[in-house]
């Protein structure tokens, strides 16, 4: 009888203990029938929970109206099936301005409408729906921000950013002074969990940690309208970063990686490193999984796997320019189905911004080891590596790739590029063409759909291309043309070129003859 009471008493303590972890919401006097806003009991139940130490501020089903959303340390936000929190479209509520990073540059600004700033253990999870009301930040944004800086907003913006580090150019939306809040923004902090919610009409950039540690998103659906700057998932500056099982439809990129831009970001010199994104699909987008422009802190040790683009502009596309500086390197994407894809499956661009050609220094940007495998993919371009006269992209490869394309891989400025077992059937045009390349390696290139007066492989001032392992289809008339007075050191081994009329042609300009049959 005594074990029995003891372990009833332990049962009930236990019991009791759980009960005070949950901090329902209602009880601090929100409204779940959205008869007014929630914003103050919110807090109220979040100071409950931070002063016991830490707890769980809970959502039951209903419908609530709120403003921003501030998080302590050692706080999970459980919003319950059947709730959905509306977020106020009154900028007013989302003051004062507080610490923030827009696009990359380090500001103060109008509060997220989640935001937590230096705190640790958060998490906001749940089977519910929150929804950013984002329409009147975006017509603002896109209309009268463009025709005045007069706002009360924009003044104090203006106000308490005198100082800040701009971006080289000019005329943007950091001069224009209304910078709409991230959807979900914690700023510095450490154990970031978001798990299980669905998040739906973001003001700006949905999920956008910043100078996190330890970042876990799983489970998340993003479903944005056609809207600008409305991001799903963005991560920037932040170190050991996991993505996983998310499904994503915005009005820009589904999920980008950043790490600050211009000399703001080579200032606060923090990179984005360690992130693995897997298991996710995406939608509408301009890109699938996009790196930068934004990347002036660099990106390393990033790994993309077992995903599904369908319908997005860009597959995945990594994107710099002259004047961003920062390195984007130890790269790894396998395992990737792209499907409906507007432009480009596969983008290396470090031409995002157009800019002459200016010495090396600290302002140049740097692509290598970058590496891509086992990819099916159709759309409209298989793949454009663009690089720097003064930098070119290096070491770049891909692997069992299977596209569908109106054009193939078009390669500019690049060292060290190698394809092994890649087929490219194009509509037009040849299936890899390179100019300004050296080091080149084709291992089992070409495209089982030849088409009439068109090569399967075009090289134009390229110098040191070992060609090997090709066995073009039947119908081929030109697998390999050469261009350009700077083209050398062509070599062909280990090819079968049964069905080809003529392997090789030439023009006039190139002098060298190409080494083996």
């Amino acid at each position: 009888m005594k074990n029995f009471l003891s372990a009833l008493l332990l049962l009930l303590t236990v019991s009791a203990a759980r009960a005070q972890d949950y901090y329902n919401v209602l009880k601090y006097g929100a409204k779940n029938d959205s008869t007014k806003l929630s914003t103050v009991a919110i807090a109220k139940a979040i100071d409950a929970a931070s002063k016991a130490g830490g707890g769980t501020v809970y959502f039951p089903a209903g419908r609530y109206r709120t403003g921003p959303i501030h998080l302590k340390s050692n706080i999970t936000i459980e919003i319950g099936a059947g709730a959905v929190l509306y977020f106020s479209d009154n900028f007013d509520d989302y003051l004062p301005m507080v610490p923030s990073r827009y696009e990359g540059i380090d500001v103060t600004s109008f509060s997220p409408l989640f935001y937590a700033y230096k705190a640790e253990n958060i998490t906001i999870k749940g089977r519910g729906i929150i929804d950013g009301q984002g329409k009147k930040w975006w017509d603002y944004a896109e209309g009268q921000s463009r025709k005045s800086q007069d706002s009360k907003w924009q003044q104090e913006f203006k106000r308490l950013n005198a100082n800040i580090i701009r971006p080289d150019e000019q005329g943007g939306v950091i001069d224009r002074a209304f910078l709409r809040p991230p959807f979900i923004q914690p700023m510095f902090c450490k154990n970031v969990h978001i798990e299980g919610i669905t998040i739906r009409n973001s003001p700006f950039w949905t999920v956008n940690p910043e100078f996190c540690e330890n970042v876990t998103i799983t489970g998340v659906t993003i479903n944005n309208p056609k809207s600008p700057n409305t991001d799903g998932i963005n991560p920037e500056s932040c170190r050991y970063v996991h993505i996983s099982n998310c499904h994503i439809s915005v009005g820009d990129d589904c999920i980008t990686i950043k790490s600050g831009k211009d000399a703001a970001g080579r200032k606060m010199n923090v990179p984005a490193e360690n992130y693995t994104i897997t298991n996710c699909t995406m939608l509408s987008g301009h890109g699938g999984v996009v790196i930068g422009s934004e990347m002036s802190g660099g990106v390393k040790k990033i790994v993309i796997s077992n995903c599904v683009f369908d319908g997005t502009d860009r597959g995945i596309r990594i994107k710099t320019a002259r004047g961003r500086g920062g390195v984007v390197e130890d790269i790894r994407v396998d395992n990737i189905v792209m499907k409906n894809i507007r432009d480009q499956m596969i983008v290396l661009d470090m031409q995002y911004a157009k800019t002459t050609p200016e010495p090396v220094s600290e302002r140049t940007p740097r692509f290598r080891n970058i590496h891509f495998s086992n990819i099916t993919a159709e759309g409209n371009q298989a793949g454009l590596l663009n690089g720097l006269s003064e930098m070119p992209i290096e070491n770049v490869s891909f692997s069992n790739l299977n596209f569908d394309a109106k054009q193939g891989f078009t390669i500019r400025e690049a060292r060290n590029i190698a394809f092994h077992n890649v087929q490219v059937n194009t509509t037009i045009g040849p299936a890899v063409r390179a100019e300004s390349v050296q080091l080149l390696r084709l291992d089992g290139v070409g495209s089982s759909t030849p088409l009439a007066g068109t090569p399967q492989i075009e090289l134009n001032e390229v110098q040191d291309a070992f060609i090997y392992n090709s066995f073009p289809a039947v119908g081929t008339e030109t697998y390999l043309k050469l261009k350009g007075a700077k083209t050398r050191s062509i070599v062909l081994q280990n090819n079968n070129f049964k069905y080809v009329k003529a392997p090789v042609s030439q023009d006039e300009a190139v002098t060298e003859r190409v080494v083996g049959p």
